[in-house]
């Protein structure tokens, strides 16, 4: 389905421009660096299981706030702020921070979808200073609740999308040339939309006391996303997700394997070009045999569709890993802070990358060197011989201390120096 939106206006102050073209300038020449083409191959290599040493990732996520708050940003324009940020995100995060990522010489534009509902409305409320929020679950009971659900109706706004193309051109494409690349669901994972229609606590009892009618909103779910996938491909709504994108739960998603070696110049992009992710952080209190029966064979037919997969968040998965490990053409599992790094360092082997999430806290609340030193080197001399990344992420604070950031890329990059000199690397 295809909708008709107002298109921006193309018309921007002079003040606006010449905000933005020096930013851009500065993304380009930085994205053309020759130190790129190392950090490009390093990282494609990694992704494709033949390591050249541990890679080093760090996402501030809500950490941003504190950098680079909205406040700060120039331009007059609404949408353009938007654009302003991302482009001074880039020259922070090369100027300050310095890991093993990359840039790439483009803007990157979203298509404008609009992913429809359920048919059930979940009125959200939100506490002050990017708190917590909560919601009440519009399905009490699941059988009895179904009559309320109806397939979700999906939306693109074309005319909007190249507006947005057009606007970037006009301001800054000769410097930084947009392109249309980017996703429109971050996980396939399921259990966080059923949370939002029955609740977290019903979830945890469901298994229990309304089996079959969670066996049912599982597969129904699972039918939705689908059809979801299968639109965004028909529409030509895919992108290619194969250099600096973010991927799974944290990582850079460089790779020859993709898009498949059939897929020719020109070609509309397929679910199979790209990489899948699911995850499951909120049954991390359910047992790995109901896993196994009520969420895990409901995420397999959706990332048999896809490329190359990822599994994993923040949830501690050394329990459930044999389930896991049956994820067609899996490639990245996170190994979250509360994961048993020797467990999972013995299951992922050389074949598949080891994601590392050290825990955030230590930056956030804490700073102390010599223990950020310990906790590197363990996951070193546990994973370090095949595909590791360790990447600090969630930072939801820095304690308006955005030194911590980069001192501990520092720090990450000595333990991997020495990691690599001890065992003559």
């Amino acid at each position: 389905m295809t909708d008709s939106f107002p298109t921006p206006s193309l018309r921007i102050s002079q003040k606006d421009r010449d905000i933005l073209r020096p930013l851009a300038a500065r993304v380009r020449e930085i994205a053309e660096l020759p130190e790129m083409a190392a950090r490009k191959r390093r990282l494609t290599n990694h992704n494709d299981l033949r390591p050249e040493r541990p890679i080093i990732l760090c996402y501030p996520e809500g950490a941003w706030a504190e950098i680079l708050p909205m406040s700060s940003m120039q331009c007059e324009n609404v949408q353009l702020r938007g654009w302003e940020l991302t482009l001074r995100s880039r020259l922070y995060w090369w100027e300050h921070l310095r890991d093993d990522n990359a840039i790439e010489p483009f803007f990157d534009l979203n298509w404008r979808v609009t992913a429809g509902d359920y048919g059930v409305k979940i009125p959200y409320e939100h506490g002050a200073g990017r708190g917590s929020y909560h919601w009440a679950a519009p399905l009490e009971d699941i059988e009895s609740g179904f009559e309320k659900l109806k397939p979700a109706v999906h939306s693109v706004d074309r005319a909007g999308t190249q507006a947005d193309v057009d606007l970037a051109d006009d301001v800054f494409g000769d410097l930084l040339p947009p392109r249309i690349r980017g996703k429109h669901f971050w996980t396939s994972g399921l259990t966080w939309e059923v949370i939002k229609l029955i609740g977290l606590e019903t979830l945890m009892l469901a298994p229990y006391d309304q089996p079959e009618g969670l066996h049912r909103l599982m597969a129904w779910l699972r039918d939705q996303h689908i059809a979801f996938l299968d639109w965004l491909e028909c529409e030509g709504l895919l992108s290619h997700c194969n250099e600096s994108d973010y991927t799974g739960s944290g990582g850079a998603a460089y790779t020859r394997e993709l898009p498949q070696s059939d897929s020719k110049p020109g070609m509309p992009v397929r679910l199979r070009d790209i990489w899948g992710f699911a995850e499951s952080q909120e049954t991390v209190g359910v047992s790995p045999e109901m896993f196994a029966e009520f969420i895990f064979p409901y995420q397999l037919p959706i990332l048999e569709k896809l490329g190359l997969n990822c599994y994993g968040c923040c949830e501690p998965i050394h329990d459930r890993i044999e389930h896991i490990l049956k994820v067609p053409r899996l490639r990245r599992v996170s190994v979250a802070p509360w994961t048993d790094q020797k467990i999972m360092a013995e299951a992922l082997g050389k074949n598949i990358v080891f994601s590392r999430k050290p825990n955030p806290t230590q930056i956030c609340l804490t700073f102390n060197e010599e223990l950020l030193r310990q906790d590197l080197a363990t996951t070193l001399d546990l994973a370090g011989e095949g595909s590791l990344e360790i990447i600090m992420k969630d930072t939801h604070t820095v304690q308006n201390e955005p030194w911590r950031l980069s001192r501990w890329i520092e720090i990450a990059l000595e333990e991997v120096d020495k990691y690599m000199s001890r065992n003559g690397r």
